[in-house]
């Protein structure tokens, strides 16, 4: 059984088809690179995962359980997490501060909570008193505290410099092999060829690749939608 499965996931609104019967699996274990254009419906399928939005169809299963109508807060439980795109950590507070408050979340006694943002604080590298001086990683610490099995990461790379960019690299493999399955949005080609063990590819809402990194770099539909032939000839052979 996979670990999340959606079924027919559509969402409109007004007269724009944000996704349109999209069926998604993230397997136990799995690293899944989501891609496409700016538009194809990327973000609003996490709002939709997540249970910030509710789908006009389908079905979304966490654990074999359906999740669809639930709040944030109720699928946060239930072991699925998110980042977004734009930060807003808490400014008075430190980091330690911050990443406990995503603690609360599965660790509702004090101790407990304060106990696992110190460990996520270590493993990303940040400093506990300091304040919100990464937010890319702090917003990566905060999810990462609620203890998910399936960690969704929307655009984590974005705005940072290549030397950041392999820190996240790497930030992202040991969360991985820690035992947390992710389902990654990145434009950043390298890091989402990089990293994922298989990627969709979504355009208009629509799912019109999957497979295997290599697959998809050469896929005639995703270059033409997405890649652009810069790229396949910018690849490593």
């Amino acid at each position: 059984m996979s670990l999340l499965e959606a079924r027919g996931l559509s969402r409109s609104f007004g007269g724009l088809q944000a996704v349109a019967g999209l069926d998604l699996t993230v397997g136990r274990g799995e690293m899944l690179g989501l891609i496409g254009p700016n538009g194809a419906g990327k973000t609003t399928v996490f709002n939709l995962l997540a249970g910030f939005l509710v789908p006009d169809a389908g079905e979304i299963l966490l654990d074999g359980r359906s999740i669809v109508g639930l709040a944030p807060h109720a699928i946060c439980r239930l072991g699925l997490a998110r980042t977004f795109q734009i930060v807003r950590p808490f400014r008075r507070m430190t980091v330690l501060e911050n990443v406990r408050v995503g603690a609360l979340a599965r660790h509702p006694r004090a101790s407990e909570a304060l106990a696992r943002a110190r460990d996520v604080v270590a493993k990303v590298g940040l400093g506990p008193r300091e304040r919100v001086p990464d937010r890319k990683r702090l917003e990566l610490a905060r999810a990462l505290a609620t203890g998910p099995a399936l960690l969704l990461l929307d655009e984590v790379m974005a705005g940072l410099n290549p030397t950041e960019i392999e820190t996240i690299i790497g930030l992202v493999r040991s969360i991985h092999e820690s035992g947390v399955s992710i389902l990654l949005i990145e434009h950043n080609m390298r890091a989402v060829m990089a990293l994922s063990q298989r990627i969709v590819v979504l355009s208009f809402g629509e799912r019109i690749a999957e497979g295997a990194p290599v697959d998809i770099a050469n896929h005639p539909k995703v270059v033409e939608a997405y890649l652009g032939e810069e790229y396949v000839r910018a690849a490593p052979a």
